[in-house]
């Protein structure tokens, strides 16, 4: 099986099983372990919070990360335009998801505002899934139209009811934290990104394995922010 657990990198743990499904035959350990938390992230923002349907725009921060890779494919699946941001190394990681070069822009500076803004004529932006921060939630906040939604996963510059109420009282904000999802609704998406990945509709992320025994390295890489898709963790052996 695969799915979420509660574990400090151990052999094991118990978990309820409604966080668990089987994994598809064919696929590996390390290929299912990429699947959970990004899909999970992913589906549930922009279906279950975002509601994001066929011909609505998306913008995608951090979009050659795990989370945005599988945000990408899943909106291309639903029908959506998406817009992504990514440092520009990362850009060819972009390309080959399907975006071309008026849908990408840096995730380090605030060109993307006026870069999409310009290519839309100004039309606003339905949906933004955010991992950014501070000036760079501020500009995309401005792309947001009436009605647009704008999800937030980071954990650091969550605006408050108060802030939004002042300023930008006309949009859905949700900060949200995949582990509040209720257990049903896990085993639920959970069912549905097999089955889409089972049929080649979305494809598994790259990824990078590390023996156990090189931890300390795979924090220190991650750290880096270089590397494309997830980084797994297997068990060295003896």
């Amino acid at each position: 099986v695969f799915g979420l657990g509660e574990a400090t990198f151990a052999s094991s743990c118990v978990a309820d099983a409604r966080y668990l499904t089987p994994i598809p035959e064919g696929m590996g350990f390390d290929e299912a372990a990429t699947i959970p938390l990004v899909y999970l992230t992913a589906w549930y923002a922009l279906c279950d919070l975002g509601h994001i349907e066929s011909g609505e725009a998306i913008l995608v921060h951090a979009a050659a990360g795990g989370v945005g890779m599988a945000a990408v494919q899943l909106a291309q699946h639903l029908g959506a335009e998406v817009y992504g941001t990514a440092s520009e190394p990362k850009w060819e990681t972009l390309r080959a998801l399907g975006l071309d070069d008026a849908h990408i822009a840096s995730s380090r500076d605030l060109g993307f505002q006026q870069k999409f803004s310009t290519h839309r004529d100004g039309k606003p932006i339905d949906v933004v899934l955010n991992a950014l921060a501070r000036e760079f939630v501020d500009a995309s906040l401005e792309l947001l139209g009436s009605g647009g939604r704008f999800l937030e996963m980071g954990k650091t510059d969550i605006r408050s009811a108060q802030w939004l109420a002042e300023n930008k009282p006309e949009i859905a904000y949700h900060a949200f934290d995949l582990l509040d999802v209720d257990p049903e609704r896990m085993q639920a998406m959970l069912l549905e990104i097999t089955s889409l990945l089972g049929r080649g509709e979305m494809k598994l992320l790259p990824h990078q394995s590390f023996p156990m025994a090189r931890l300390s390295h795979v924090f220190r890489f991650m750290a880096q922010a270089k590397h494309i898709g997830k980084l797994v963790v297997v068990p060295t052996e003896s």
